[in-house]
């Protein structure tokens, strides 16, 4: 299990929940907490917080849902996804939609290289 540092500020107009998941995330996204790690419990998070452990375990819920960590039963819960894979699966669906779109606007495939290219 890792020591991960979350703190809630109560000036943010995002939910705590909101809050606990986007840096949890992060740190998933940064490499900082690698696949196959072991998060902290959600009471250990909630009491380190100081949140209620509905609000943290809404958090976890919502990273199990976004495919991020995934949830043993009493053996905890893991980082399920490398950071390449998050950013990977993120990347393709965006290309998609651009892809679609690019279509849609009668673009070729040079056309929309071009674009992506001026975007960079």
């Amino acid at each position: 299990m890792v020591e991960m540092s979350i703190s809630v500020d109560p000036a943010d107009s995002r939910p705590p929940y909101e809050q606990v998941k986007q840096q949890i995330e992060q740190l998933i996204r940064s490499g900082e907490l690698a696949q196959g790690t072991r998060l902290p419990t959600v009471r250990q998070v909630a009491g380190d917080v100081g949140l209620a452990v509905n609000t943290v375990a809404r958090a976890y819920k919502e990273l199990e849902a976004d495919r991020l960590v995934e949830t043993r039963g009493r053996n905890g819960t893991f980082v399920l996804a490398a950071r390449s894979q998050v950013d990977d699966e993120e990347t393709r669906a965006a290309a998609t939609v651009f892809a679609r779109a690019a279509r849609r606007a009668g673009l070729s495939v040079a056309e929309a290289t071009r674009v992506l290219h001026d975007a960079w």
